[in-house]
């Protein structure tokens, strides 16, 4: 429920094309996964599957579970990218005046959880960080 509401408020403002960037959590209820990449291949124009704390799972099970989902019409939309901030960065620079790109899943949370280790990792910081590489600062109108 949280994605899909959160791509129909995001397509509500979007003047352009709806791109997303998003992932499922590792060790958490696989079953939701298709479900999810199918919402996100019917209401975003154009889907980043990414990891998204994979903890103890392989990402790319992970991300083959979230593809299994979308339909074999959308699949060209979903590019697949397990690096996490490299998918950010693609989809901000695909991004053109007036698209809006939703960052889905970590929220507030600084961190990357993998089976031995948790990375230092902040989405907002990653999309600042991928605009100003691009010339832009964050909440401009690109």
């Amino acid at each position: 429920d949280s994605l899909e509401n959160a791509l129909h408020a995001a397509r509500s403002i979007a003047a352009g094309r709806l791109l997303v960037v998003f992932g499922c959590g590792g060790d958490r209820d696989r079953g939701k996964r298709p479900l999810m990449g199918g919402i996100a291949a019917r209401l975003a124009d154009r889907t980043y599957v990414t990891s998204d704390n994979p903890r103890s799972e392989d990402p790319d099970t992970i991300i083959a579970e979230i593809l299994a989902g979308v339909p074999h019409e959308r699949r060209e939309m979903a590019a697949v990218e397990p690096d996490r901030r490299r998918a950010i960065e693609l989809a901000v620079a695909e991004a053109r005046a007036g698209d809006v790109v939703l960052i889905a899943g970590k929220g507030h949370e600084q961190g990357q959880v993998f089976a031995d280790r948790k990375l230092p990792f902040d989405d907002r910081v990653v999309a600042a960080e991928a605009l100003q590489a691009l010339g832009h600062t964050a909440g401009e109108d690109t």
